[in-house]
């Protein structure tokens, strides 16, 4: 494990990100530059992006979707593919990624999409790279965009306006784990030059035999090392490999809902808690025990954070707010907390088997007040059984107060389309990204064979009637 110290990552100044720098104030600093080509190459100049346009006219039902009092909303893209994290330049165009298919048949791509007309609905749809992957993220200056395939951190250099990258991507980091259950990466980036990843673990609780009846956990973990946490590099260093990161928490899973507090340097999750407790444990856990725990737990990430995986989660049904207690790969039955007494409880927590897969603070101005910097979290749905909240396939609010977050509701619901069979539902919430004017961007990964899939929905607020 490399000791890299951290503070190198916030005060060191690439010289790539100065002369990124320059050359956009090069090419900015003179007349806007004229599409060479087709229209998917075109600038939008800086008077073009700044100008205020009405919002868009949402569908006539919202998309399927339900919503609160004054919302709406309509459907920017479909049949994109799987779509999965996404992000919204200040001209309002979409970077995002999708997955390759399960079957290897679509290897997967970067998109970007372009409302030319402003309608709200996407009318270029531009291939940028021909590879899947999940994490998407755009630096402050809006000159860096990143990419997380599986296996490897890319950064593009983008001009504001520009829709397609200036020239191919650069490898930031490589050989990044990406077999087993969990290979997704999330790309966060700090205020200064850090960039948070997280690596999921290759297992459901680290037995033997993965995901096998009564196979024991092995005792200590060995993905601990390179899994299971969330890692720390710098933005701007090309060709790292792991080691050359910090290992800024670990015990987590599968955290790919992550995002930073606006304002703080807080990092908060919600994790993707284990499955199969009955399934894999019948002799000491109901069916009933299933569907409830654990918890998708709400967590507060500072440095050295360890949230327990393999060896603990959390049930909701024990005590006031739930309680860690020690898993059955490792001895639990449900009751006894053993070494779990010593980990950190959630801070708040969403039902079992929602499967978190992205978490943003609201910074727009478009929602009412109360939203802002508040939280959502696009709920991709559940696996296995529900709980008794229901499967999930939603994407929920929460309320902080004073820095912490204090309560839960759903906020978009109706995803499904009223089917929550995993492969028969209509939509399955994955990405979550504000737009310059204020608007919310959820994308579904749902694709049915046969039937295409994959859309990008956008949730505006209009006011109460």
């Amino acid at each position: 494990m490399s000791t890299t110290n951290p503070r190198r990552l916030r005060r060191a100044r690439p010289a790539s990100l100065l002369a990124a720098t320059a050359l956009a104030a090069a090419v900015l600093g003179h007349a806007p530059v004229r599409a060479q080509g087709p229209p998917d190459a075109a600038v939008v100049t800086a008077a073009e992006a700044s100008a205020r346009h009405p919002l868009p006219d949402c569908d006539p039902d919202n998309a399927g979707l339900t919503l609160p009092p004054g919302f709406c909303a309509l459907v920017v893209a479909e049949n994109v593919g799987r779509a999965r994290h996404l992000a919204v330049t200040a001209a309002g165009d979409i970077y995002v990624a999708i997955n390759p298919a399960r079957d290897g048949s679509d290897p997967g791509r970067l998109l970007a999409l372009r409302d030319q007309d402003r309608d709200g609905r996407a009318d270029v749809v531009v291939p940028i790279l021909d590879v899947g992957g999940n994490g998407v993220a755009l630096h402050r200056s809006g000159l860096f965009l990143y990419f997380a395939a599986n296996d490897r951190i890319l950064r593009f250099f983008v001009l504001p306006g520009r829709l397609r990258p200036i020239g191919p991507p650069v490898t930031i980091v490589r050989g990044l784990p990406a077999t087993g259950d969990h290979v997704s990466k999330t790309v966060v980036l700090d205020e200064g030059f850090g960039m948070f990843v997280n690596v999921g673990s290759a297992s459901n609780a680290c037995q033997v035999e993965n995901r096998v009846p009564f196979s024991p956990g092995v005792d200590p973990c060995p993905e601990l090392g390179v899994r299971a946490g969330v890692w720390r590099f710098n933005a701007f260093v090309r060709n790292q490999t792991q080691a050359h990161g910090v290992r800024f928490a670990k015990g987590l899973r599968n955290m790919v809902a992550l995002a930073l507090q606006p304002g703080s340097s807080a990092l908060w999750g919600v994790q993707n808690g284990r499955d199969q407790l009955f399934e894999l444990w019948p002799d000491r856990f109901t069916a009933e025990d299933d569907r409830e725990a654990p918890t998708e737990e709400v967590v507060r990430i500072a440095q050295g954070y360890d949230n327990g995986w393999p060896y603990c989660y959390e049930d909701p049904r024990l005590g006031e707010s739930g309680r860690k207690v020690l898993a059955p790969e490792y001895g639990g039955d449900g009751q006894v907390e053993g070494r779990c007494a010593r980990i950190p409880e959630a801070r708040l927590g969403f039902p079992a088997h929602w499967a978190p897969l992205s978490m943003l603070f609201y910074t727009g101005r478009q929602f009412p007040g109360a939203f802002r910097h508040d939280a959502f979290v696009a709920f991709h749905g559940a696996r296995f059984p529900g709980p008794a909240e229901g499967p999930g396939y939603n994407v929920s609010r929460i309320r902080y107060e004073n820095g912490r977050p204090v309560a839960r509701e759903v906020f978009a619901d109706g995803f499904a389309g009223g089917n929550p069979d995993p492969e028969l539902a209509r939509d399955r919430p994955v990405g979550l990204a504000v737009g310059p004017d204020g608007s919310l961007y959820v994308t579904s990964d749902q694709v049915r064979d046969g039937q295409g899939g994959g859309r990008i929905f956008r949730i505006l607020f209009k006011g109460e009637d």
